[in-house]
């Protein structure tokens, strides 16, 4: 019987003590999204990014320009051309469409290369400035509600965002 009651007494301290330690847990969360447009490099960033984007355009449309004219060239003069001429044309016309495909394949490829070179710096940054905020403030965890992850948090979940804007220099 003593077993018993000396078995239950430890088991209600355990719970007890687990129950304080749950109670002073912090857990908190951030907008990661917010934090990036907030961040001055971003915009930066994002300028870059435009500029390049413009650049690819560009050079798009000159390439569509000369299929366009190469091939209304080719429509208007259709009736008066041989088999072998009319042939070859349209060879051409087709490396040139293919050309067209293969350039908008690799800007998309190069799009998204220079967008992760651009952005991983800033993303690295937030993320230090996020763990040494959790840190310095004894969070156990952090959250990232622009992930979408997140379906509920509590009052008690303290948003960390304007921490770490203070840590960054951030207004």
């Amino acid at each position: 019987m003593k077993r018993t009651i000396a078995f239950l007494m430890i088991i209600v301290l355990a719970g007890a003590s687990f129950s304080l330690r749950a109670q002073q847990l912090k857990f908190g969360h951030i907008n990661s999204q917010e934090l990036l447009k907030a961040m001055p490099e971003y915009d930066s960033a994002q300028v870059q990014m435009q500029r390049f984007t413009q650049d690819l355009q560009n050079q798009m449309d000159e390439l569509q320009v000369e299929y366009n004219k190469k091939l209304q060239d080719y429509q208007q003069q259709m009736d008066q051309l041989t088999d072998l001429i009319r042939k070859t044309k349209e060879e051409e016309l087709m490396r040139l469409q293919k050309s067209i495909q293969d350039f908008q394949v690799a800007a998309q490829q190069e799009m998204q290369k220079k967008q992760q070179e651009l952005m991983q710096p800033i993303i690295d940054k937030a993320n230090q400035a996020i763990k040494d905020v959790a840190r310095e403030n004894g969070f156990i965890y952090i959250f990232d509600v622009a992930s979408g992850s997140i379906l509920y948090y509590s009052e008690k979940s303290v948003d960390i965002l304007p921490l770490v804007k203070k840590k960054l220099g951030i207004e």
